[in-house]
């Protein structure tokens, strides 16, 4: 009997041990963070400037893989399908959301199996042209588009992308109608964009300003809420007379479900410790990100929020992903 006892002691203690225990040196390898759009784009930006000082804050490298495809989803189910141990992680925009009501055949499900470890910001995009499209305000381009429906093309990273759905609501709320050219990401857009083989883009500011400075695009509004402290000179759509007109999409870092609570936490806090440096935070503010600290709750609030949100705008635009 004091055989099984002691037998016992130690059986007692092993099951008083969390099941997902997480390894208390991390990163003990390289980590891999997945930007699921082109080089060349906002997420993109946004994954190196960041992983870059992870890796310094962390003492392991944070290597950036861009996997594009599908508005991001192709990059998204690479993270959810890998191992949840804190060495995958990936960077996206609210195109996250959008993704869960435009296709039907995703391998994972958004709300369940992608799991929000810290946000970083939120965005404004900016209405830009070709500098020898004619118009060079929105009421000149909005009459323009309106006198000759269907001639003008405008580019995006995609269907059901940050730059595809807000071009479709702009249509939707003045009336109207555009050509779509969807694109791998919005490098290749910008391309097109730059050599007049698509005429406008209404895309984010961090992927456009260094065109807009340099005078190789015209800009002519931004979309938030407000004027962009990174453009403050261009007017809001809704004060260029599109009233109402809001649209800002965020930005952050996701996990895999299914990984240890403490390696989240840890993530959260590096990213953030991050974000608050001022060269980073410099630097992001003058490619118009506007960066913003929440919890790892508040974030999931808003991402399972714009879930239920975009899904009801998509299925009433009629939109689809292929």
């Amino acid at each position: 009997m004091r055989f099984i006892r002691l037998l016992a002691i130690p059986a007692v203690l092993l099951l008083a041990l969390p099941l997902s225990a997480a390894p208390t040196e991390w990163p003990a390898r390289p980590v891999t963070v997945i930007a699921p759009f082109p080089p060349g784009g906002t997420v993109d930006i946004i994954s190196r400037t960041i992983s870059q000082k992870l890796g310094a804050e962390l003492g392991k490298p944070f290597v950036v893989e861009n996997k594009g495809g599908a508005g991001g989803s192709i990059g998204i189910a690479a993270m959810v399908h890998a191992e949840p141990d804190g060495y995958m992680f990936a960077v996206d925009h609210m195109g996250l959301a959008f993704n869960a009501a435009l296709y039907d055949n995703l391998s994972y499900d958004t709300l369940r199996d992608v799991v929000p470890v810290a946000y970083v910001g939120a965005t404004p995009n900016v209405l830009v042209e070709n500098n020898q499209f004619a118009p060079k305000t929105v009421a000149e381009f909005l009459s323009l588009a309106k006198s000759k429906p269907n001639s003008i093309n405008y580019g995006s990273g995609g269907i059901g992308s940050a730059g595809h759905l807000p071009m479709e609501l702009l249509q939707s709320a003045t009336g109207i109608k555009l050509v779509h050219v969807p694109y791998k990401g919005n490098g290749p857009a910008i391309v097109d964009l730059m050599s007049g083989q698509i005429q406008v883009m209404l895309a984010t500011i961090p992927a456009m300003k260094a065109y807009i400075t340099s005078g190789q695009l015209r800009a002519i509004a931004t979309s938030g809420s407000h004027r962009s402290a990174a453009l403050p000179d261009l007017p809001t759509l809704d004060e260029a007379g599109v009233k109402g007109f809001h649209y800002a999409p965020w930005y952050g870092v996701f996990a895999p479900a299914g990984t240890p609570t403490e390696l989240l936490d840890r993530m959260h806090d590096a990213v953030n410790k991050v974000l608050a440096e001022p060269e980073i935070a410099g630097k992001l503010a003058a490619q118009g990100l506007e960066v913003q600290r929440l919890t790892r709750q508040q974030f999931t609030d808003m991402v399972h929020g714009d879930v239920a949100k975009w899904g009801k705008i998509i299925k009433t635009l009629g939109i689809k992903g292929k």
